[in-house]
């Protein structure tokens, strides 16, 4: 028994993940809250619905909790059932209590309290938001792979999805699609430390 762990994110070409849904949404100082939404078309829905086509729960920091559980309980079940029924866990060092449905909170180092979760559970966990958590998970080698929406606009402050010093990492292509709207969607598998080599020398 083992989980899979997935970071999927939406970021910027130059790798800012803060705030892509609207002004505000994740912090009011933020210049560019709100840069995804021009870019949304059918082959981002398609490709958003594939994102999670598999996943059997849903890993979050304790910010991006808050931002989720404040609209999608919400939502219409219609539309929002996929979300709302879905395993949920809260890694947080503060105890909390979670109100939206299916909500574990798991408290404590996220780098012991998920590593455990993956132990203990099967399936697909996939990460939202969560740029902090991101990190810690990334330094504590939990994660497995990688899906990332990368859009065309470069914001150049922000939060980051690979900040200066994060965890080396080595990486497997294993899809890439693009969208009518500019939008590049690829995946990659983590395989380990990356690996090293030289260029040859000039004849």
């Amino acid at each position: 028994m083992a989980s899979k762990l997935v970071v999927a994110a939406f970021v910027s070409l130059d790798g800012i993940m803060q705030s892509p849904g609207g002004p505000g949404e994740d912090d009011d100082n933020f210049p560019y809250g709100g840069w995804l939404p021009p870019h949304v078309d059918e082959g981002f829905g398609e490709i958003v619905g594939g994102m999670f086509a598999n996943t059997t729960g849903m890993l979050l920091g304790h910010r991006s909790y808050d931002i989720l559980s404040s609209h999608w309980p919400n939502v219409p079940d219609e539309e929002g059932a996929w979300i709302n029924d879905m395993p949920k866990y809260v890694a947080t060092r503060t105890p909390m209590t979670a109100t939206w449905r299916n909500t574990e909170v798991l408290v404590g180092e996220a780098a012991d309290t998920v590593a455990e979760l993956k132990k203990r559970t099967d399936g697909e966990i996939i990460t939202q938001g969560s740029s902090d958590l991101i990190r810690t998970l990334q330094e504590a080698e939990l994660v497995d792979e990688y899906r990332l929406l990368v859009f065309p606009v470069v914001l150049g402050v922000g939060k980051r999805m690979f900040a200066e010093g994060t965890a080396t990492a080595g990486l497997k292509l294993t899809s890439t699609r693009s969208t009518g709207a500019g939008v590049v969607y690829v995946t990659y598998e983590v395989t380990g430390k990356p690996a090293l080599g030289a260029l040859p020398e000039p004849a």
